[in-house]
């Protein structure tokens, strides 16, 4: 269905804690005010289509490989942070359908659904919208000091931001309206955070897909960040001034932390101290925090995958056995999916692209820490694997089609679809 079908009908909602915006969009309700396709993203209007000028300069840059489809867009919305569950209807009453929808950066929540001409199927889900304001218990404010490179992308600012995308996407409506769930905070760096632009992915925006509508998934993680960083930036803080009792905290760091000079600094030292920190604080909120060791890089030795992360993983398992925290040794399964894969195939979950792959591509990508979206997409697996192994009653908001990955038996990378987001950088994420 074109743009001009959607529609909007906005109205307050009484929360139990605030007064939140519910916004409604459906093309075929007669009674709903209809967006017509000029009706761009402003502050004074609070909804609109957004980021056409993103759209546009990536389809003249497209090449064999990167390619935008027809009909993907972007809609926005204003609300205050929270959590929301989103309601799509995909369908168009001419054609048939393929459509996939991510929210703020590239974050999965529905991929391929398939519509014949004429058919509608509706999907609901919760993203989790987050800005960088602080506010404390006494009333007082901070604010969360992001990176230069987080300075303006969608997954910091006051916006609730869709992304319709897939072969061939078609969006009939879309309601937004908060709600009040258990949470998911995800606390790590380059491996966890949302990746913002192509080709770069992480786990933390494929873990999004595996569950229903009640749950959300807050990810505060940042490209180049160790777990003392993370902290000096207030991120811990504003997880704490969110958590509720029963909510989840999940603590991936390492790779950066083991580059560290500073004094005290070591697996150990530092780092273990700053996981013990970590669990205390999230305990004393009543959350309850997960450990997971870092993923693995793709580092080879004489054709044999070695370990690279020193004594950083057994300090992670050490601090999770010593306070009775639920571990998941992402470490251990990472490894053996590369062994799995073998050092050619392998490089398909990184981002490994001959030159001029993607548009401004001069040299080729040979990235062996940064996962791409298919390595993404299996990582969460592994992070929903060592779930299982804890028995978390969180699984129970797991989707019912839900099917298990053995590392040792990876999904095939050629049947992994993946239709590229507008969002492009050659530019690595900070960190390694």
């Amino acid at each position: 269905m074109t743009r001009s079908f959607l529609s909007i009908l906005a109205f307050v909602l009484a929360c139990t804690q605030s007064m939140a915006q519910t916004f409604s969009f459906d093309g075929r309700d007669k009674n709903a005010t209809q967006v017509r396709p000029s009706d761009t993203y402003t502050n004074q209007r609070g909804y609109g289509y957004d980021y056409q000028y993103v759209i546009d300069a990536a389809r003249k840059q497209q090449t064999e490989s990167f390619r935008i489809s027809e009909g993907t867009f972007y809609f926005s919305v204003a609300v205050p942070d929270g959590n929301y569950r989103v309601t799509v209807t995909l369908g168009s009453k001419k054609r048939a359908a393929s459509t996939s929808v991510r929210a703020e950066s590239r974050r999965l929540y529905i991929q391929d659904a398939a519509t014949r001409k004429g058919e509608f199927k509706t999907y609901s889900f919760v993203v989790n919208k987050h800005n960088t304001d602080i506010l404390l218990p006494d009333g007082k404010k901070d604010v969360v000091k992001i990176t230069p490179r987080e300075k303006g992308v969608i997954r910091w600012d006051d916006k609730l931001t869709l992304e319709i995308n897939g072969a061939s996407p078609a969006c009939s409506s879309i309601l937004i309206e908060p709600v009040d769930v258990p949470t998911m905070y995800l606390c790590g760096n380059s491996t966890v955070v949302d990746q913002d632009f192509e080709p770069w992915a992480s786990w933390g925006q494929m873990f999004t897909y595996w569950f229903t509508d009640k749950v959300a998934v807050a990810n505060y993680a940042a490209s180049g960040l160790t777990s003392t960083s993370f902290n000096a930036q207030n991120r811990l803080k504003k997880i704490l001034s969110l958590l509720k009792p029963g909510d989840y905290v999940f603590i991936e760091f390492g790779h950066n932390d083991e580059k560290d000079k500073m004094a005290g600094a070591g697996a150990f030292y530092n780092y273990a101290h700053n996981l013990k920190t970590y669990v205390d604080q999230v305990r004393e909120k009543g959350g309850i925090p997960i450990i997971c060791t870092p993923t693995e890089r793709r580092m080879l030795k004489d054709g044999k995958f070695t370990p690279s992360h020193g004594r950083y993983p057994e300090a992670a398992r050490f601090v999770a056995d010593d306070l009775k925290v639920g571990l998941i040794d992402l470490t251990s399964m990472s490894q053996t999916l590369y062994q799995a894969m073998g050092p050619e195939g392998s490089k398909h979950l990184l981002v490994h692209y001959p030159a001029r792959t993607y548009p401004g591509q001069e040299k080729a990508f040979e990235d062996n820490t940064h996962f791409n979206p298919f390595g993404a997409y299996e990582i969460s697996k592994l992070i929903i694997r060592g779930m299982k192994a804890l028995n978390l009653p969180i699984l129970q908001h797991l989707k019912a089609d839900y099917i298990d990955l053995d590392p040792s038996q990876p999904d095939s990378w050629q049947s992994f679809r993946w239709n590229d987001s507008p969002f492009l950088d050659t530019v690595k994420p900070d960190g390694n």
